[in-house]
């Protein structure tokens, strides 16, 4: 780590190898996980569209299976983007990376254990009761095992997150600094770069849904192992959905910070840390914590003072840094002579799906089309379009990138061919064909979390089952391109 520089501007960091090896043993893990959640998901379309068997029993469990596993890669991967640029100006420890990476792998096995082996199959939720009141297909044993390991996976990010607050604390001496608050007030302190105002941003907000988290968790560890220890339901869903909604989307705010770092240098121009940035931000660290009871919107004993908050600031919570980035973004590489390559374009391609997932999350918390749409499947539409076209876009933009030769960036080389550009038109088509069809067929009635559809229902599955097939094999060929490219640098 290079010598402290004034407070607010950005040190030069000189990243070893053994840190960089370590990034790279997440980003490894993240794609093959990936891959494999994605082939799990077209494997659930044929199902419904009744062209391969599956037993419902099984259905659940390979949905339980690709729920947990998208959510937990979602996280490992956006903390491995933050960590890598976040490292660049303050003093964060490899150490606690690696601790966080092997709790992880642990956390994985009690995951996946129960639910291949032993027919758990309550969704990632874990949604209470619903993990000790299995009708019999799963014992508490298996459903305390796979709480265990959730546990242990939030854990590691716990650790790795109170290793970024030591860090930044240690670095600008308060969250507020970090976060540009005296620029703000007017001081003549410059701002902090981007990735440091966004990775505060999560640690406050992550911080905060991980111990709500661990707190349901380990009330419904205990309510399943002894029955008699009852949990109130609705404090219990609150608990839930708080922790969900705010890690899910922590990941992207993690994930679009490559975004922040890696465009300006195909664009050859800075990012501009600005006060609308930093004001941005800073209302996002409020109101991504109080929207999620847009998913309790369907539950009448949640006050209404509650409900209507959830549907308000549902129009504004993604709104303040979306708008700033987009609009950043656009600048940035308007008349920049852009050098086009993968990585710039998959980075362009996640603002796109960043911005157009918005529009049906929208819909659907509008309390009066929430009550029609929220159990169909127009809901899958709108978080894939997040995650696929988002911040999955995000994490294979940042994988090109490392994978380009020392200061391609600037020189103009890269190492992109033919394949290349011909996954990320397959993965764009393929993405728009995924999500579109989810709301064509939420549009049209069709229930999500259904094992077996009937007839009329089954032409969305086809559909969307090509189209996740098309997006397999690009995001199958990203990974492979990058592991090799890596290995020939």
């Amino acid at each position: 780590m290079a010598a402290p520089a004034k407070v607010g501007v950005a040190p030069v960091a000189e990243v070893s190898d053994a840190p960089h090896a370590l990034v790279w043993a997440y980003l490894a893990l993240c794609g093959v996980v990936v891959v494999l959640m994605m082939a799990l998901g077209v494997w659930m379309r044929l199902a419904q569209a009744g062209v391969v068997p599956l037993d419902p029993g099984w259905f659940y469990r390979v949905m339980t299976l690709h729920g947990v596993g998208m959510v937990g890669i979602s996280g490992l991967s956006g903390a491995a983007i933050m960590w890598h640029f976040l490292r660049r100006h303050v003093d964060l420890s490899p150490r606690i990376l690696a601790v966080n990476l092997v709790l992880f792998l642990v956390g994985v096995v009690l995951l996946f254990g129960p639910v291949l082996f032993a027919g758990y199959a309550a969704a990632w939720t874990f949604l209470y009761p619903l993990p000790r009141l299995s009708g019999g297909a799963w014992s508490p044993a298996a459903a305390a095992t796979h709480l265990v390991g959730l546990l242990l996976v939030g854990t590691g990010f716990l650790l790795l997150y109170l290793d970024v607050g030591r860090a930044i604390l240690s670095r600008y001496g308060s969250l507020a600094r970090a976060l540009g608050w005296p620029y703000l007030l007017g001081s003549s302190e410059p701002p902090p770069p981007a990735a440091v105002v966004a990775s505060t941003m999560v640690l406050i907000i992550n911080t905060l849904g991980i111990v709500m988290g661990a707190t349901v968790l380990g009330m419904v560890i205990v309510s399943t192992l002894e029955p008699g220890f009852a949990i109130d339901a609705l404090l219990a869903k609150n608990l839930t959905f708080f922790f969900g909604h705010v890690f899910i989307n922590a990941s992207i705010y993690m994930a679009v910070i490559a975004v922040y770092e890696i465009l300006p240098r195909y664009a050859k121009r800075p990012w501009k840390v600005s006060k609308p940035f930093l004001v941005a931000w800073s209302c996002s660290t409020l109101m991504v914590m109080i929207v999620y009871p847009h998913h309790l919107l369907m539950d009448l004993a949640l006050p209404a003072w509650a409900r209507v908050m959830g549907q308000v600031i549902s129009y504004a919570s993604g709104l303040p840094v979306l708008v700033v980035t987009m609009v950043g973004g656009l600048a940035l590489v308007h008349r920049s002579g852009l050098r086009w390559n993968v990585a710039a374009g998959l980075l362009l391609l996640s603002l796109f799906g960043w911005s157009a997932g918005v529009v049906p999350a929208v819909i659907d918390a509008t309390i009066a089309v929430n009550r029609v749409l929220h159990n169909t499947q127009w809901v899958p539409g709108h978080f894939h379009f997040y995650l696929l076209l988002g911040l999955f876009s995000m994490v294979f933009g940042f994988m090109y990138h490392l994978t380009e030769r020392e200061r391609a960036a600037e020189s103009g080389a890269t190492r992109d061919g033919p394949w290349d550009r011909a996954a990320l038109v397959a993965y764009l088509v393929g993405g728009l064909g995924v999500v579109l069809t989810f709301l064509a067929a939420g549009r049209a009635g069709v229930p999500r979390r259904y094992a077996q559809h009937l007839e009329p229902w089954t032409s969305f599955d086809l559909v969307g089952a090509v189209a996740g097939a098309l997006v397999v094999l690009a995001a199958g060929l990203f990974v492979v391109r990058c592991m090799v490219r890596q290995r020939a640098a």
